[in-house]
């Protein structure tokens, strides 16, 4: 669907919600084949308006499968979901829209199109609401209280009402998004609907006559070849043509140099001075008109040899003129064939020197193959064909960016990290190359980087190859227990923390307790609790949803 075409379902929703048309704006949303988040917030809203529950649920529950993070959209369910005495749901919904609220006070949704602010206490009223309906009288009351140690705006206005209506045991109605507050599509978007002309009409600028005043223009017709002579209304062409009774000298500015006996075209009738605007021999200028006499002209056919050379020559015709021939032609020269060891000449042997021989350049031994590892899987080894031919891969390598190169199949390690760290231009000795095996997250050290007899065919698939490049610094006093794999970002919270990201490896040097763990990543060293990492044991890797438990 284009994206023109739901920009004007979209606006035209809008406008069918602000006049209260909720089965209109229904009818334009359903033309939408591919529905967007806030489309669908929309939908929910009119069904809510109709009191269509269910169709509401089902449109928020695509609204937040849209867009998973979406504070204002599990709110909004959460109310619905308590109105069909859903409770549970309604709970889980309040906790989402707590974690999703990011320990933000308020989100302003009016980047988005939404003219609505959802407050941290607004959520915490909505978990009371359903410990309400549950019967759970304390934990309302310590949701409020919560709530009522927030900030914004219209807060102490509900939470302290709320409050003794908890204390007689009296359930709370729950808050919704106004009636009417939808996502509403931008304002320079909408105005791009409407077609414009940037082109405009056409004007005329230029005129075709010499020193014209450009006091007017006239209509297109067609082109004769001979000279152009413009058409004035009401005289017959005929009578525009005048001679020169006696020479005529320019005495200021805009009058012409005429000779006696000259022919002239009038182009403009007498002015109050006398004088008449005519054209001769292209240029137009002022001359007495009193020493204008009318000239007899004959047209003649055939050749316009006797033409009157007034007014502006025309373009040439498309017709080209023939070349006329000044030199008598000769007769060709019989052909000379040519016997089969004779080559004809051509510019090569007939303004050059023969070349001389070039010796056959000395063929390059192909590359030794190398035998790939004996723990490699039989499906990955390449044929004894294909290590001929390939002689070098794509190699991705993934640091703060992503790089590329060709590397040779059979680079050593050392000199592999060199060439890495020379195109990020960082030192070789403080970076390490780490590969990931099959079926593993862990990221393993490129092994043998020091040993001469390891090379890229270990790690290298079809042509290609990946490798992950980390800042590291060396560990020759420390001895590295096990790896453990990030699964959680983790910030430090003192300068004996060691602070990592989500699927970094981190090198377990010792273990302090049961809770905590000493380890080194990224070139730092530092202490973090062990229930932020997992140990991969036979290729088994965890999921997070595995370790929600664990916080």
């Amino acid at each position: 669907m284009l994206y023109t075409e739901l920009l004007r379902l979209w606006d035209e929703a809008v406008k069918a919600v602000d006049a209260k048309d909720w089965p209109g704006a229904l009818a334009k949303l359903d033309q939408i084949t591919e529905p967007t988040s806030r489309t669908l917030f929309i939908t929910a809203t009119a069904h809510l308006a109709l009191g269509q529950m269910e169709q509401a649920l089902q449109a928020l529950d695509q609204t937040i499968a849209k867009d998973e993070r979406l504070a204002v959209g599990f709110f909004q369910r959460a109310a619905v979901l308590m109105q069909l005495d859903r409770l549970d749901d309604a709970l889980s919904d309040c906790i989402w829209a707590k974690k999703h609220m990011r320990e933000n006070i308020v989100i302003d949704y009016r980047q988005l199109g939404l003219r609505y602010k959802l407050y941290n206490w607004q959520v915490f009223y909505n978990a009371a609401a359903v410990y309400c309906r549950m019967g759970q009288w304390e934990q309302a009351r310590d949701m409020l209280l919560s709530a009522s140690q927030e900030k914004g705006g219209g807060r102490a206005a509900i939470v302290e009402p709320a409050i003794d209506s908890v204390l007689r045991w009296e359930v709370l109605p729950p808050l919704l998004v106004p009636e009417g507050e939808v996502f509403r599509p931008r304002k320079q978007d909408v105005e791009q609907l409407k077609q414009r002309d940037f082109l405009g009409k056409a004007k005329v600028i230029s005129s075709m006559i010499p020193n014209d005043d450009f006091g007017g223009f006239e209509p297109l017709r067609m082109q004769k070849p001979g000279f152009y002579e413009p058409a004035v209304p009401g005289a017959q062409d005929s009578s525009r043509y005048m001679r020169m009774r006696v020479p005529y000298m320019a005495r200021g500015p805009g009058q012409l140099t005429v000779p006696g006996g000259a022919m002239v075209f009038i182009f403009s009738e007498e002015d109050r001075n006398g004088m008449a605007n005519v054209i001769y021999e292209g240029q137009r200028g002022l001359v007495p008109m009193s020493l204008l006499d009318p000239a007899d002209v004959k047209k003649t056919k055939g050749k316009q040899e006797n033409r009157v050379p007034s007014g502006i020559p025309l373009p040439p015709g498309f017709k080209p003129p023939t070349r006329p021939d000044t030199l008598p032609r000769t007769a060709a020269p019989p052909p000379v064939h040519f016997a089969s060891s004779t080559p004809p000449p051509s510019y090569t042997n007939a303004t050059m020197a023969p070349l001389p021989t070039r010796e056959p350049l000395p063929t390059r031994e192909p590359l030794p193959t190398r035998e790939p590892p004996a723990d490699r899987p039989r499906d990955q080894q390449d044929s004894p064909a294909q290590r001929g031919e390939t002689a070098s891969v794509v190699l991705k390598v993934h640091y703060r960016y992503t790089v590329a190169l060709s590397v040779p199949l059979d680079t050593p390690h050392a000199e592999l990290k060199e060439l890495i760290a020379h195109k990020l231009g960082q030192p070789a000795a403080q970076i390490g190359l780490r590969h990931r095996q099959h079926g593993s997250q862990v990221l393993r050290p490129l092994g043998g980087e020091g040993e001469p007899g390891g090379s890229l065919w270990e790690v290298a698939e079809d042509g290609r190859a990946t490798l992950w490049c980390q800042p590291e610094d060396p560990l020759d006093t420390r001895a590295i227990l096990y790896q453990m794999v990030a699964l959680y970002d983790y910030a430090a919270q003192g300068p004996e923390d060691l602070e990592f990201s989500e699927g970094d490896t981190i090198d377990i040097l010792s273990e302090v307790n049961e809770e905590w763990l000493e380890g080194h990543c990224a070139g730092n060293i530092g202490i973090f609790p062990s229930s932020f990492a997992y140990r991969e044991i036979r290729g088994f890797s965890p999921s997070i949803e595995e370790f929600s438990d664990q916080l």
